[in-house]
């Protein structure tokens, strides 16, 4: 029908049909003339040239995104597409033309679609059932009014992408969570008002699903759509910035980044990551950084249904979101004290000089995530050449102290270099803001695996808890003092609240489990130990701490086989000397023995003593046990293990035991 000058143009793969019939049904129940006549599609020349001219003429284009459309390589409504956006491409950057809709669990990343359809806010409307608001808004598109939707609106689907204002993005790793506001404001704030009363009044793939709370959330990896695809750091920084600060409003059940961040790459369907981690809700977005321009995409999806509930897209040069930050936050925050009461809520974000500081700290951060020794090395010198730009950045100061406490408990850093490091470091931090839960929790780990003065790592364990009380590593650590302690019903309680928090967070699982191996829970203890696999295959020291459950079990050919599939020398050798001499296989045992003896000669004598132990050879066993002491072997943390592990009861029964328990400062 050329020549209707409002018309809407439905594109749509063959199998599509009948949902986009509902679509089409929908817009001209309400009087917009929608061009879609499947009687027309015959092909031909003369067809051919009708569908360019509709295309040409039409004021809006619809393409309907669905999983057939993904599964076809070639079909005409790619031809449709593709004059579409030549057709966008000749019009004002304001003109609303372009408007994808989704019909089922597609996601935006990765889809099989023209790279304009990426720069564009999706609509998603399942099985094509379309709601007033979706219609509404697309009258007020042709008509070229302003949208403005009613607040009250009860069925909320996704209104289609409007631009507005962006702020700057931040970010923090496993191992943190400053207290940032940035960025992240953006995936709400254009469009609060119209979802918080449903987001808040309305009702794990990996591990097996949790319980889905009514007001609960994750934030999914924001997608990184530069053209180099080299802003992937800036697109982590957004999402952490919105767990960040979602973590903040006292009513919402939020998901820690670990576990939102198992999901990154990975085209799942959004109920199943519901089901998975436990929510209701899902943010996804994804960045746009193209010289000093950026735009930021952000949507709020049910779990339930796979609807969207709220969208909206923001443009900004990288100078000016620094300066727009407080203004968004200050929206933001207003529209949730309103509907979530969170009237104690505060805003304090870093402030960084410069974008060049800003674009240190958070390549920082993403180093610091990689948790190996390149990674670490990264993140500190990031972190401090972002000091040496500002020595007023208590972001950069705490994450700096993490950071080089990370790198001296894993041994990447001489510990009496690293630990001494990061006190300092932490130390500074806690002078530029007292409140910083980050630098109690690094002073925390300098207390608990350097100093092991107990009293002072429970002290900083709880302050840091005290300031953050949402965050899963606050809550881990606190439960990694009460093991030190022995005291391991409070530590199994801590980190059973962190998994609550962070589920598919490895580490919290694989404590646990230690904990459960302690008491003698030794299903639960093998349950846990498994679930760190499930989720992280190259945890370190994972199929070792499932061995070691299995050796107490005393199925010893599936330990044997774990300590296998260890990919590190140290815990694979320490492994097989154990499991060797309990199935009395004693050549192979000193053979593991003695190459880990070899590997840790020079280093951490800890996990040697204990391979001793094991195998009842006390002498050397304590031996080793003295080096670990002078060496400030940072395992010797959880040596009161060794008094609860029934393989290890004549060495926890030595008289020598005791002595060294007492001059650790540990209770017998």
């Amino acid at each position: 029908m050329p020549g209707v000058p409002n018309a809407v143009f439905l594109s749509y793969a063959s199998e599509d049909a009948e949902a986009a019939e509902r679509i089409a049904t929908a817009l001209r129940d309400a009087g917009v003339e929608v061009w879609f006549d499947k009687s027309e599609l015959r092909g031909g020349d003369a067809w051919d040239r009708q569908i360019r001219d509709q295309i040409h003429d039409c004021r809006l284009f619809i393409p309907v995104i669905s999983v057939n459309s993904e599964r076809r390589d070639e079909g005409y409504f790619r031809r449709e597409w593709r004059l579409a956006v030549e057709r966008a491409g000749d019009m004002h950057e304001k003109r609303a033309f372009l408007v994808p809709v989704v019909i089922d669990g597609t996601s935006e990343r990765g889809a099989a679609v023209p790279e304009k359809f990426h720069q564009l806010q999706w609509t998603r409307l399942p099985a094509g059932e379309t709601p007033p608001v979706f219609v509404e808004r697309v009258r007020h598109l042709l008509s070229g009014e302003p949208f403005q939707p009613a607040t009250t609106a009860p069925h909320l689907t996704s209104p289609v992408a409007a631009t507005g204002p962006t702020a700057p993005i931040s970010a923090r790793n496993r191992w943190a969570r400053p207290a940032l506001v940035a960025l992240a404001f953006v995936v709400i704030v254009g469009g609060a008002y119209l979802m918080v009363d449903r987001f808040v009044l309305s009702k794990r793939s990996v591990p097996a699903s949790t319980a889905i709370g009514e007001k609960s959330i994750a934030v999914l990896p924001f997608a990184d759509l530069s053209e180099k695809h080299d802003q992937e750091y800036f697109a982590d920084g957004m999402a952490e910035e919105v767990i960040d600060l979602l973590a903040r409003i006292p009513a919402l059940k939020v998901i820690g980044r670990t576990s939102s961040f198992q999901f990154k790459g990975k085209n799942q369907d959004l109920r199943a990551v519901g089901n998975t981690l436990g929510v209701n809700y899902v943010v996804e977005g994804s960045v746009r950084k193209s010289g000093d321009r950026l735009r930021v995409t952000a949507q709020l999806i049910s779990t339930q249904d796979g609807s969207h509930l709220w969208s909206d897209t923001y443009d900004a040069t990288v100078e000016n979101a620094l300066d727009v930050q407080d203004r968004i936050a200050a929206n933001l925050v207003r529209a949730l004290q309103v509907f979530v009461g969170a009237a104690d809520y505060s805003s304090t974000r870093p402030v960084f000089k410069s974008p060049e500081a800003y674009d240190l700290y958070l390549r920082g951060i993403r180093a610091l995530d990689k948790n190996d020794r390149e990674g670490v090395e990264s993140a500190v010198a990031c972190f401090k050449q972002v000091l040496a730009l500002d020595p007023t950045s208590v972001a950069a100061a705490e994450l700096l102290s993490l950071a080089q406490a990370v790198g001296a408990a894993i041994g990447y850093v001489e510990p009496m270099v690293g630990f001494e490091r990061a006190r300092t470091t932490a130390q500074h931090a806690l002078e530029l803001d007292p409140k910083s839960s980050i630098a109690y929790q690094a002073l925390t780990m300098v207390y608990l695996y350097y100093d092991w003065d107990w009293t002072a790592a429970e002290r900083a364990a709880k302050e840091a808890l005290r300031l953050n009380a949402r965050d899963p590593l606050a809550m881990g650590n606190l439960g990694d003092v009460y093991r030190a302690l022995g005291r391991w019903e409070e530590s199994a309680r801590q980190y059973e609240t962190a998994i609550s928090s962070d589920p598919l967070d490895p580490v919290w699982h694989s404590h646990l489990g230690t904990v459960w191996l302690a008491t003698g829970r030794l299903r639960e203890a093998e349950t846990e130990k498994r679930k760190v696999l499930q989720i992280s295959p190259t945890y370190g020291w994972g199929h070792f701490l499932l061995g070691q459950v299995l050796l107490t079990q005393g199925r010893l050919e599936a330990a044997l086989a774990e300590m296998h599939q260890e990919s590190g020398e140290e815990p694979r050798d320490f492994g097989l000397a154990v499991v060797y001499h309990a199935m009395g296989r004693g050549t192979d045992s000193a053979a593991a023995l003695a190459r880990l003896v070899h590997e840790n000669a020079q280093g951490r004598g800890y996990s040697v003593g204990q391979a001793y132990g094991y195998r009842v050879e006390l002498d050397q066993a304590f031996t080793w046990l003295e080096q670990a002491y002078r060496q400030k072997d940072a395992d010797l943390w959880s040596i009161k293990l060794n008094q609860v592990d029934p393989l290890l009861k004549d060495f926890a029964r030595d008289p020598r035991f005791a002595a060294f328990l007492r001059k650790m400062n540990l209770p017998p």
